[in-house]
């Protein structure tokens, strides 16, 4: 029973710092909504409105209606015709359009006759993953177009229609309409998440060095894991507001599903905030100032948990030793996590493995804040 007041005693005076302290307040209740609010509606991965440029060097009927197929494509849109090489150079340089089509010359004739015809595709591959997404989109044209000309002129022979050997019959599922929105909401969700509880809780202990109240702390009747269990109460309950707000942003505002039970989704995520609160005091005992504590939690959370929870890029991409080191990024496991529940509908149970290391994950934290908390004490 002691125990249980020293702990909401401080957990009382922690209360009290965060409410006293307007811009933690801001940074902690607003700043959430407004991240995923801007980033959901900034990162979007769907490559459409392909910006591209008609270079038609045959100048014939066939040509101009061939070229229109381009132009009824809702992933593409034509800029006009050119007059030569000189101006695609100019309209892929100033940024006009991204991608040029060549049509060459005796492309009716050629085409007519039954020969090959050679287009030319001009990408700009700057940006690689949108060159070759584009790059597929006219390919994917262009193949319609060689079946529908095939059948043509095999009805044309009395041959009928030849029925392709394989076809696929596809079946999306977790995310029908194929919009990256469903990908990229609940994943940054976790981002923010893991970035605003971090920065939050590195204020708490600075914060007592800076004010001179921790030699006061230092000689109460208080054990180091009363310490840290009263400080991570108040951001615990910050942080779940923050994820009941953010979650609602992403149902209302984004149309993220929630397939499976929005209580487990609830209980992992505490679990998720206990791992990054308590990482935020460890640094905030480890540095002492308050300046110093929020630029090591910026450099500590921001670049690793958005380039190495795989997020962004495919963890199995990267090089063995980086996909070693995402085993300790707590954002991974949130993200399958959160995904798994939310869009797929699967139960906590079925998702052990990421249980299991969070927890491994919160436990260490734990136990470094204790033995950073103990080292103050001897010094």
């Amino acid at each position: 029973m002691k125990t249980l007041i020293r702990i909401l005693a401080i957990a009382q005076k922690e209360w009290i710092h965060i409410y006293r302290d307007i811009r933690s307040l801001i940074l902690a209740l607003i700043t959430p909504v407004l991240l995923v609010l801007i980033f959901g509606y900034a990162l979007n991965m769907d490559v459409k409105n392909v910006a591209f440029i008609i270079y038609d060097q045959d100048k014939t009927p066939s040509s101009r209606q061939f070229a229109e197929i381009f132009m009824h494509s809702e992933y593409l849109t034509c800029k006009g015709y050119v007059t030569g090489y000189n101006d695609i150079d100019t309209a892929i340089d100033s940024g006009r359009a991204v991608a040029a089509l060549i049509i060459p010359y005796n492309f009716t004739e050629n085409v007519k006759s039954g020969q090959s015809v050679h287009l030319q595709l001009i990408v700009d591959a700057s940006d690689s993953m949108s060159a070759t997404i584009a790059s597929a989109y006219f390919n994917a044209i262009v193949s319609q177009y060689n079946i529908a000309w095939m059948q043509e002129h095999l009805n044309r022979a009395g041959c009928g229609s030849i029925p392709m050997p394989v076809n696929i019959e596809s079946r999306v599922w977790y995310n029908e309409e194929l919009q990256s929105k469903n990908y990229v909401v609940p994943g940054l969700i976790v981002i923010v998440l893991a970035i605003i509880s971090a920065l939050i809780t590195s204020l708490a202990i600075s914060r007592e060095w800076e004010r001179g109240t921790m030699e006061s702390l230092i000689t109460m009747p208080v054990r180091s894991w009363e310490v840290i269990a009263g400080k991570l109460i108040p951001y615990i309950f910050i942080g779940m507001f923050d994820v009941v707000i953010t979650y609602l942003v992403g149902y209302f505002v984004f149309d993220i599903p929630v397939r499976g039970s929005f209580t487990q989704l609830l209980l992992v995520s505490i679990l998720f905030l206990i791992g990054t609160c308590t990482f935020g005091l460890v640094i905030s005992s480890a540095t002492r100032i308050q300046v110093l504590s929020i630029q090591v939690a910026m450099i500590a959370t921001y670049l690793p948990t958005i380039l190495l929870s795989g997020f962004i890029f495919p963890i199995k991409n990267m090089p063995i030793i980086l996909q070693a080191v995402t085993y300790i990024i707590p954002a991974r496991y949130m993200i399958a996590l959160i995904k798994g529940i939310a869009l797929k509908g699967l139960a906590a149970s079925l998702l052990t493995t990421q249980i299991i290391f969070m927890t491994v994950f919160a436990f260490i934290m734990i136990i470094i804040g204790i033995k950073k908390i103990n080292l103050r004490y001897a010094g």
